[in-house]
């Protein structure tokens, strides 16, 4: 035969087509033998691998630890070759209490930590089985699953454990497939084992019913669920949905009126060293002022101390503050996405992982009672053979003294099976005793009895039920609430209603002096300055706002755009220079310019007035806008109907007084303008070819101001001739009045 050429061994085929199959057969692996856990027994293969060769070694709960590199060995050696790395921390993870609800691995030595510390190495530490992985394997010996050759065809081993523990739910999951994940936290067993005794006797329960027993999930960690239970159960009959989880945490007096905030657990999967570096980093940026301090006070329990910044500080507001800004607060989601009957992957609902567990341990029922009595049979079999011979006791000693083909003679003599006849020939001396004749009848009596109950379970699908119900019944009493493994740890906790939260407690309060040039160059400078010609600019530029305020404070800015925009005064630039440009920080364009700048003040009225002389009255508390794009408040029609005066109402003001190019001035009561959200506005002042110049309120007791040159002042008290209707030409000011037609420079 011709030998190939490498030319041979080359397929033409499209590119598309060829990594399209490499890669379908690397996403089916990941799927099936590495991320994604049965829902029979809640393991993944390198689970169930570790704990087949921790029982192939024997170390069950009752004998002593071996190394953890032996373990290890023996599984990349005959079940799972992959790295040793993985597969330890794989072990290792069983192990920690904090990691998993119920650990399958007792380990000796250092399994790390809540701080995220890792374990020392796997030639240092020991391990055995824990009672649980005893539960799950229980069995395994009687035939009650599949077996399969390893991946040398050496060894073989289990495609799926018994699972006399509901280990799914128990301990839940978490993986990444290719196209795919899960994640199923853990629950208590005592709950599970309530459903699942439910769901024998009503197997059509509705999953409402069903979390009337497991209520939600049971963290290792501990922690208090703030879910609804609508949502707890809208997640379980999707399989689908998340749980919020906070830590639990209470006050201690300190004396003085002082107290500290200690934290005893913390949600699930959160690293302590982490979540205690987060809130130093908050105290450091000083992004909670209302935070002083944080402790680990942690020895073998978790105590996190947490100290205010003084006793007026609302414990409440300190932690709903923390939620929102560490994980403190955290949500684990549920994504019930398992192998079903190990092979096709899908989403269940609660109800659906319940009855699988039911299903499986039906089938191994089953099975274990074929496996039992195919054992009863063969041992009835013996003993029906060993019966005719003490019955026939001198004529068996003859055969086998006188005969050449022994075996062959006494089944042909007595009507013997091989196997009958081989356990005769194999039978010693000392069994042939009175005493043993009569324990053989008491043997064969009794396994003749167990083996009509056999036959009825296998028979009768309701007695099944009952045997299962029972075998969950013990694994509720050996793990369930009144032991200290079972004890629920997390608790529940009604949905928090929506807390406000000062701006304060985020923010440092500190007195800032903002500045805003004709250019639009802001900034702010610590303290309380005095504004003066010390105040330096840019070259060219000027100044045309300077205001004091706290950085607690929001600005407000108006543009002619008819906008409003809300600056935090906290995120201003500051230090030296001359600031940066306020339309980095806002949506404002090139030819707009800056109206007005001013400090927010919650419960006040605005004048917002336009170029045509048409304004309205707006409430502050609706013109702060959430984006930088602003919100639209007057509404302008292009370069015909600008927007130039935003003043501020004060209380005691109950008159309007509006100055035009015309330079015809008009006072009216305050009363005849427009409260409105937002819009056009209505004419204040009427022009014929002029615009708007000025306007302002004030209080008609303490008369109208407005500045002279050289910085003196000037009010006139007798307005009676300038009086008129909102709307009216007006009349020529007083003699004296700015001739830039302006109430203030």
């Amino acid at each position: 035969m011709k030998n190939k050429t490498l030319e041979d061994t080359i397929l033409n085929a499209p590119l598309g087509d060829t990594l399209g199959d490499r890669y379908l057969s690397y996403a089916l692996s990941t799927i099936m033998s590495r991320s994604l856990p049965d829902v029979r027994d809640g393991l993944k293969p390198v689970h169930r691998r570790l704990l087949f060769a921790m029982r192939q070694l024997k170390l069950n709960p009752e004998t002593g630890f071996k190394k953890c590199a032996r373990v290890v060995g023996d599984v990349i050696g005959k079940y799972h070759p992959h790295g040793d790395q993985s597969v330890y921390d794989a072990m290792v993870r069983l192990s920690q209490e904090f990691a998993v609800r119920y650990p399958l691995v007792d380990g000796q030595g250092n399994f790390g930590n809540i701080d995220g510390d890792n374990a020392a190495a796997m030639r240092y530490t020991e391990a055995r089985m824990t009672e649980v992985a005893v539960a799950l394997m229980e069995d395994i010996d009687k035939d009650t699953v599949d077996f399969r050759e390893t991946y040398d065809g050496e060894e073989e081993e289990p495609t799926v454990m018994p699972a006399n523990f509901p280990n799914l739910l128990a301990n839940g999951a978490m993986g990444i497939a290719v196209g795919m994940a899960t994640s199923i936290p853990p629950h208590n067993v005592d709950e599970i084992c309530q459903a699942l005794l439910h769901l024998i006797k009503t197997p059509n329960a509705r999953i409402a019913t069903l979390v009337d027993y497991i209520q939600g999930p049971d963290f290792p960690t501990g922690g208090t669920i703030v879910e609804s239970r609508e949502s707890i159960i809208q997640s379980y009959e999707t399989g689908r949905g998340s749980f919020r989880t906070r830590a639990k945490w209470h006050i201690e007096e300190t004396g003085r009126g002082m107290y500290q905030i200690i934290v005893t657990e913390i949600p699930y999967q959160v690293q302590k060293s982490r979540l205690i570096e987060k809130i130093a980093d908050l105290i450091y940026e000083k992004k909670l002022p209302i935070l002083a301090d944080v402790l680990d006070e942690s020895s073998e329990d978790i105590r996190v101390v947490i100290e205010p910044k003084n006793r007026t500080v609302e414990p409440e507001i300190l932690m709903e503050s923390l939620f929102k800004l560490t994980d403190l607060e955290n949500r684990f989601s549920l994504n019930m996405n398992v192998l079903e009957g190990g092979k096709m992957p899908r989403v269940m609902n609660l109800s659906e992982v319940l009855q699988a567990f039911l299903d499986h341990r039906q089938n191994v029922l089953v099975r274990r009672s074929n496996h039992r009595l195919g054992k009863i049979d063969h041992r009835l079999e013996v003993l029906g053979g060993y019966l005719i011979a003490f019955l026939n006791l001198d004529e068996v000693i003859r055969i086998i003294r006188e005969e050449d083909h022994v075996k062959k003679c006494l089944m042909n003599t007595f009507n013997l099976t091989e196997v009958q006849a081989d356990a005769i020939l194999n039978m010693r001396l000392r069994s042939l005793r009175k005493l043993e004749e009569m324990e053989l009848k008491t043997e064969n009596e009794a396994l003749e009895s167990e083996r009509v109950k056999l036959l009825d379970l296998l028979d009768n699908e309701e007695l099944r039920w009952i045997t299962i119900a029972k075998d969950i019944r013990i694994i509720r009493e050996n793990f369930g609430k009144k032991t200290d493994l079972g004890e629920r740890r997390t608790d529940f906790s009604d949905a928090p209603v929506s807390t406000f939260i000062p701006l304060e407690a985020m923010i440092e309060k500190e007195p800032v002096t903002v500045i805003c040039s004709k250019k639009g160059w802001i900034r702010t400078m610590k303290g309380h300055v005095l504004i003066d010609d010390k105040i330096k600019y840019k070259e060219g530029d000027e100044e045309k706002f300077a205001f004091h305020c706290q950085t607690t404070d929001k600005v407000l800015l108006f543009a002619t755009n008819g906008r409003f925009y809300t600056l935090g005064a906290d995120k201003l630039p500051g230090g030296r220079g001359h600031g940066e440009p306020v339309r980095l920080m806002i949506d404002l364009a090139n030819d707009e310019k800056i109206v007005s700048l001013s400090v927010y003040k919650p419960g006040t009225r605005i004048i917002i007035a336009a170029e045509t002389g048409r304004g309205f009255i707006a409430e502050s508390d609706k013109v702060i806008a959430s984006t930088k794009n602003g919100k639209q408040v007057m509404n302008v029609a292009g370069g015909e109907n600008r927007a130039m005066s935003a003043l501020l109402v004060e209380q005691d003001h109950d008159l309007i007084a509006i100055i035009g190019q015309n330079r015809k001035l008009l006072v009216f009561p305050i009363d005849q303008m427009q409260v409105m959200p937002r819009g056009r506005g209505a004419l204040l002042q009427k022009y014929k070819g002029g615009t708007l110049s000025d306007i302002i309120s004030f209080n008609s007791a303490e008369g109208l101001t407005w500045e002279m040159r050289g910085g003196k002042t000037r009010t006139e008290t007798d307005l009676l001739p300038w009086m008129g209707k909102r709307g009216q030409v007006g009349r020529m000011p007083p003699h004296g009045f700015p001739s830039n037609n302006k109430f203030s420079n």
